[in-house]
């Protein structure tokens, strides 16, 4: 079997994984969330939504810097690699392969499973639910599994089309609310029911940065995107400028429809409630097939990246049995075995959030966390070293490149670290206990670690 992965992948398919990937779930997930932690308050939720995007915008443009001089087989990997060394950028490869991917992936199958049944009127957390997001999990490994240009042209197909109703949300929106008084109303008064909780504007920072996540996968197609040196930053940046635009605007077109209360009560079906408003029951619903449609785009971004976890370690000759997931299909050019494991992953990380999040009683006591927030806090604590030591190495950069980009880069970084630990207070100390095993695991498959002895 082939050991390299071809290059297949244009400029139009990576913006759409930044934009497919980011967009998706989180900005219909999330918009209550933040409602919730600001009490009501329109203008600090906007305020979370542009700090969280300016993050992004700052640190994808860093990261776009070190895409245009390295070039291997995970962007992250890469990047943590030449700057910080080989450790550190294992040690960040068996993170983003045994816990940010499938988390993230598993969270997004049944945040999917969920608007579908808020569509037909089920229970969001029974039987019927889990058993649509075992589907849509084992439906999406199947698409990047057997055929990966038909996926990338599905997550094209999908980042046009989840556009639709956002779009429509952020005009529509806008121009009723601006007629009948909605959108001045719900940004001049908050909530009168709604206390601000959870830090207020740190709480919804961190719920916030569910929606904009995701981006950085994008990076995992780095060997296979041709020219990336040229697209690769191309696609870190316009994506990032399309997705922060477009989040804001809907934001604004949904305070234009429905007021705060009634978004604040209504939770998962809020997003749901306006479209019918604007759009009337049927017109309601198919936009909400778009939504649902949304979701599936981003589950295929992020299984992408999680059947690439193993491989971008064991070609590098680290991580668990090297020569099995390095193993390439000659036909479909995928890491198969790569891709297993990766599904394997993400259905134990289902299932510990089936557990955690989703029973009245949690089943693993003080061990219990939100996976769609505090692993993404961990991988931009992940971030600080790289940026640091591109600050301090890179010399024949520009000084706007190696100085102010990574300084703010870092500031925001540091700055969602705080938000998190504000937001969910010890569950913090517990999710670092978990990680700290899982990568203490990773410790005998670490290569460097033995050269050194």
């Amino acid at each position: 079997m082939e050991s390299t992965l071809k290059k297949k992948y244009g400029l139009l398919t990576a913006i759409a994984m930044v934009v497919g990937i980011v967009i998706g779930s989180g900005v219909f997930f999330k918009a209550e969330a933040v409602l919730k932690a600001t009490g009501g308050n329109m203008p600090m939720g906007i305020a979370a939504w542009l700090i969280v995007g300016f993050i992004m915008i700052v640190c994808s443009y860093t990261f776009a810097t070190m895409a245009t001089k390295y070039e291997k087989v995970n962007g992250i990997v890469d990047y943590a690699e030449m700057t910080v060394g080989r450790r550190y950028g294992y040690y960040v490869g068996w993170f983003m392969a045994t816990i940010y991917n499938p988390t993230l992936t598993s969270v997004l199958a049944w945040v999917s499973a969920r608007f579908t049944c808020v569509l037909l009127g089920w229970d969001i957390t029974g039987g019927p639910c889990m058993t649509i997001t075992c589907f849509y999990l084992v439906g999406s490994y199947a698409l990047n599994a057997l055929s990966p240009v038909l996926a990338g042209k599905f997550q094209v197909t999908t980042t046009v089309i989840k556009l639709i109703p956002l779009l429509l949300m952020a005009v529509a929106g806008t121009l009723i609310g601006l007629s009948n008084g909605m959108t001045v109303q719900n940004f001049t008064q908050a909530a009168e029911s709604g206390s601000s909780t959870g830090g207020g504007l740190f709480a919804s920072v961190v719920a916030v940065a569910f929606a904009y996540e995701g981006w950085i996968i994008a990076t995992s197609i780095n060997s296979e995107l041709k020219d990336s040196k040229k697209n690769l930053p191309r696609a870190l940046i316009w994506g990032s400028l399309i997705v922060v635009a477009v989040y804001v605007c809907y934001y604004i077109g949904l305070a234009g429809v429905v007021p705060t209360e009634t978004l604040m009560k209504n939770g998962q079906a809020g997003a749901e409630l306006a479209f019918r408003k604007i759009f009337g029951p049927v017109g309601g619903s198919l936009i909400f097939v778009f939504v649902i449609i949304s979701c599936l785009g981003t589950l295929n971004g992020l299984m992408l990246g999680c059947t690439r976890g193993m491989y971008s370690l064991a070609v590098r000759g680290s991580g668990p049995m090297p020569k099995v997931f390095s193993q390439v299909d000659p036909v479909t050019n995928m890491p198969g075995n790569s891709s297993i494991l990766g599904l394997l992953l993400c259905g134990v990380w289902l299932l510990y959030f089936f557990g955690a999040v989703l029973q009245a009683k949690p089943w693993f006591g003080p061990f219990c966390f939100d996976t769609s927030e505090l692993p993404i806090i961990t991988l931009y604590a992940g971030y600080i070293p790289i940026f640091l030591l591109l600050l301090l190495k890179e010399k024949e950069l520009n000084v706007f490149n190696r100085f102010v980009m990574p300084t703010f880069a870092i500031l925001g970084c540091v700055f969602m670290m705080i938000a998190a630990c504000i937001a969910h207070g010890m569950s913090v100390v517990y999710y670092l206990i978990i990680f700290g095993v899982i990568m203490c695991i990773g410790i005998p498959f670490d290569p460097y670690s033995k050269k050194l002895r």
